[in-house]
């Protein structure tokens, strides 16, 4: 992985959280960013930044090149969290964190559910994966800017679509973008009188309904920057189908979004414990909503747990053992198509999962887990498939 990011007679060390995992062609930063950094250099005075705001900055690269005007830095990810951390220490600064591990100074972090800074004087926002997010980020962010704030985003020219200069068209006001340049391109827009004053609401979170495989009908709520907002995925609903726990069980819903499968295991046995464990903040809170709406009773037998994996977990030595690890792992981080964060989960379930335990795996029939299930575990039985996804089970020996 390239570390090394020399730019504008500065020189930076920055890594993607977690370092040892990531492919060699991989780094923290992009054109993107380096658009952003020359147009706010070269166009926006020192004392403009007195009370800036930094959004979606993936692995913190924003955030450790601005950490001089002390911004506020806003993200959903864990793992954008841990890598600001990582790389403010790389380079040099004193860091200082709250009490749930999110960088305090030099640059004050805050997670998806926080709400933003008032009058912010320039607002970055690196354009996210999912257009739910930037669109509840946009009216939150106009809850609190005033005519007197400059907006910026960025991003690859081909994530900058006519869906998203909409949204800032809808949201903020006259909208204009620069040429592009190295495949990226800045989006600048104003925030308008009229725009302002419109109160608007948050679509989000949004609510649908389901009927678990014992017959019970659930309401699920998702936050922005949930996947699948809108409905059950079709990993999920193969796993559901099959997915058998006991009351004895700790279960962990590993990469919960939304806690589907923990909210099943919850009412298929009473008196099973959950932790719910996600890399995003909106899917903890989606996960907790929908236990504390449908299960409010067993709400003290579930944890919520913002962790990279299951590293979070290691340190918590009060959980009980845990019996069954269910995930769907993603096979992309940001725009990068990836197998590590599979290969960690399975690595990080044998190692937390009690002796008998299992790690049940759903994922798309391409990925091979077989063959990396079999060669970390020692072997792997088939549960169920169809033409698209399989489920694995793995047994810790």
């Amino acid at each position: 992985m390239n570390t090394t990011f020399l730019f504008r007679e500065r020189e930076l060390h920055l890594i993607r959280y977690p370092a040892q995992s990531q492919h060699v062609s991989l780094q923290a930063w992009d054109s993107a960013d380096e658009l952003l950094i020359d147009y706010i250099t070269e166009s926006i005075t020192p004392a403009r930044l007195h009370n800036m705001v930094i959004i979606n900055d993936d692995f913190g690269t924003l955030g450790c090149w601005f950490a001089e005007v002390s911004p506020h830095w806003l993200s959903d990810s864990w793992i954008a969290h841990r890598s600001l951390r990582e790389n403010l220490l790389a380079n040099g600064q004193a860091v200082q964190e709250t009490e749930e591990k999110l960088v305090r100074l030099p640059v004050t972090a805050t997670n998806g559910m926080s709400p933003m800074p008032e009058s912010p004087s320039v607002v970055v926002i690196k354009i996210p994966r999912t257009l739910n997010l930037l669109e509840h980020q946009l009216i939150e962010l106009m809850k609190v800017a005033t005519p007197h704030t400059t907006i910026i985003a960025a991003g690859k020219v081909k994530s900058i679509t006519r869906n998203v200069l909409n949204l800032f068209e809808k949201y903020v006001g006259p909208v204009t973008t620069s040429l592009a340049k190295k495949k990226s391109r800045l989006i600048f827009a104003t925030p308008t009188q009229e725009k302002l004053a419109t109160v608007q609401r948050s679509p989000f979170p949004i609510v649908w309904h389901h009927s678990l495989p014992d017959g019970q009908r659930i309401s699920v709520s998702n936050h922005a920057n949930v996947f699948s907002g809108q409905s059950l995925d079709i990993g999920a609903r193969i796993m559901l189908e099959h997915l058998q726990v006991e009351p004895s069980d700790h279960v962990v819903d590993l990469g919960c979004g939304n806690g589907i499968l923990g909210l099943s295991a919850l009412s298929s046995a009473s008196g099973v414990k959950v932790s719910f464990v996600d890399e995003s903040f909106m899917a903890l809170a989606s996960a907790e909503k929908n236990v504390q709406d449908n299960f409010p009773a067993q709400l003290s037998d579930c944890r919520f747990i913002a962790s990279n994996c299951l590293e979070e977990l290691f340190e918590q030595t009060h959980l009980p053992p845990v019996t069954k690890v269910v995930c769907n792992p993603p096979f992309h981080q940001q725009s990068a198509i990836t197998d590590h964060i599979a290969w960690q989960m399975f690595h990080d379930s044998k190692r937390l999962l009690t002796q008998g335990g299992h790690l049940i795996v759903v994922g798309n029939r391409h990925l091979d887990y077989h063959a990396k299930l079999k060669r970390l575990f020692g072997g792997v039985k088939l549960i169920a498939s169809n033409h698209k996804f399989v489920i694995l089970c793995a047994a810790k020996r």
